[in-house]
């Protein structure tokens, strides 16, 4: 399932490409063609990324809410002047595609003058069930596979956030302190709070193995069982570690200094975690063969050597 770079990624994608803009909304899976109806021809005012939910702001007072899940993803396109990532979504082995098609061969195609391919003629025929289609006069993004894909009101996009822990990626003041005291007032291991997404927003499988090993953190430890300075930390590394995803569009949790190599500033995959799919590898810092078991039907990775402490 992405993570809650992920959609801060796609967030900030839809300000750069549509924010300000009147689109033309559709569902040509046919799935979503109610909300599609209702969305169709306002204009995009504001987006808004919280953990693993996206809420797209339409100048009428409705809400393009979406929720990924495991298999939904967005594509991209559109003409030279549409940048960004061309997918964000799952399933993604590394990170998003960061491919572009502009439609063009060179800057003198863009007023339709000799020397390119045609300008841009609007978006392709969809491929596959796209349940929503959002299109623009340069570009184009349409929506597959997603769990969540609802028109909603504002009232009804305060409730869902009422319903999410603190996000990292926002840090809003008071989130540390809330994020500790949500944490120390419970007796649930501290592997299953930090997937709890009503105690932290956005932490999924592979943030949750990374930020307990940085830590140091046993995880099993009952979350009571942290002290307050060490809950501060743990909420510290998750917003370095993950506004560092949301910068690369890639989970890499390992510094510079644990690679062999790096391509444009990046490592390797297979050198990217410290314990996460590493199961029956030494452990990069103490040499214990990494740990696989399964807590709450998830797959935890864990260094039995490293994460002895809170």
């Amino acid at each position: 399932m992405p993570e809650g770079h992920s959609v801060h990624r796609l967030a900030r994608q839809f300000a750069d490409v549509f924010s300000g803009r009147r689109l033309a909304v559709s569902s040509p899976q046919g799935r979503f063609a109610d909300g599609a109806a209702l969305l169709d021809g306002r204009t995009l005012v504001g987006t808004v990324a919280h953990g693993k939910h996206l809420f797209l702001h339409f100048d009428h007072g409705l809400v393009l809410h979406v929720h990924l899940g495991l298999y939904g993803a967005w594509d991209f396109g559109g003409d030279a002047t549409f940048r960004g990532a061309s997918s964000i979504g799952a399933p993604r082995k590394v990170g998003e595609r960061e491919v572009f098609d502009d439609g063009v061969t060179d800057e003198s195609a863009l007023d339709g003058s000799p020397g390119g391919v045609a300008p841009y003629a609007g978006p392709p025929a969809p491929v596959g069930a796209v349940r929503v289609r959002l299109a623009g006069d340069h570009g184009w993004a349409d929506l597959r596979g997603a769990t969540t894909c609802h028109a909603i009101t504002e009232e009804e996009a305060d409730a869902v956030l009422g319903r999410l822990g603190p996000d990292p990626l926002r840090n809003l003041p008071g989130d540390k302190e809330g994020f500790a005291a949500g944490v120390r007032a419970r007796k649930t291991p501290l592997a299953s709070l930090l997937m709890d997404q009503k105690v932290i927003a956005g932490v999924g499988n592979v943030y949750r193995a990374e930020l307990l090993f940085r830590q140091g953190v046993d995880p099993w430890l009952p979350g009571r069982a942290l002290d307050a300075d060490a809950a501060g930390e743990l909420w510290e590394d998750t917003v370095a570690m993950m506004s560092d995803g949301v910068r690369d569009g890639r989970i890499i949790t390992t510094p510079p200094g644990y690679w062999t190599e790096s391509v444009a500033g990046l490592p390797a995959p297979e050198e990217s975690h410290f314990v996460y799919r590493r199961q029956g590898l030494d452990c990069r810092d103490c040499g214990t063969p990494v740990a696989l078991t399964e807590l709450a039907a998830r797959k935890l990775y864990w260094c039995p050597g490293c994460q002895q402490g809170a």
